[in-house]
């Protein structure tokens, strides 16, 4: 059943009033392939435009806390946390995890994967006068913890 759909088909916003307040947290992936040049330049932050990462992971976090504003059914929540990190996968692509956490009714996925989201389209921005053949190959989120379930993609 789809929460936030009534039994008229039509788009609502779940009422969380009920739920318990725990600790949530939840962890999101987005990998990034350019040429290894494009990725070099990115790692040694010499991008014309400035600091590719530093941007990216103010922009991630920016994302994830204006994610109720992106996404129509999102609740408004109080986020404790959240960090942008990145790893160099290869020599032409570089992995992006956000961690998030709130104590709060509702999880906080949502924010991950939209913080995951924004770090990579600021890396494109960034990196677009150099390369304009960078591909945002894959979001999906990793794990969550808190509420009714948890969760761990495998592999």
């Amino acid at each position: 059943m789809l929460t936030h759909i009534n039994e008229n088909g039509e788009a609502v916003m779940v009422d969380v009033g009920n739920k318990e307040i725990t600790v949530r947290t939840a962890t999101a992936y987005a990998r990034i392939r350019m040429q290894s040049e494009t990725l070099e330049a990115l790692m040694n932050a010499s991008l014309k435009k400035g600091d590719g990462l530093s941007a990216a992971r103010i922009a991630g976090i920016m994302g994830a806390k204006k994610t109720s504003e992106l996404i129509p059914l999102c609740h408004n929540i109080p986020i404790d946390k959240i960090t942008v990190d990145f790893e160099k996968e290869s020599d032409c692509t570089l992995g992006i995890y956000v961690r998030a956490k709130c104590t709060y009714k509702t999880g906080i996925e949502m924010e991950a994967l939209t913080g995951a989201s924004v770090a990579a389209l600021t890396i494109y921005d960034m990196c677009k006068a150099i390369d304009r053949e960078m591909v945002v190959e894959e979001i999906k989120l990793l794990d969550k913890t808190g509420g009714k379930s948890d969760y761990h993609r495998e592999g």
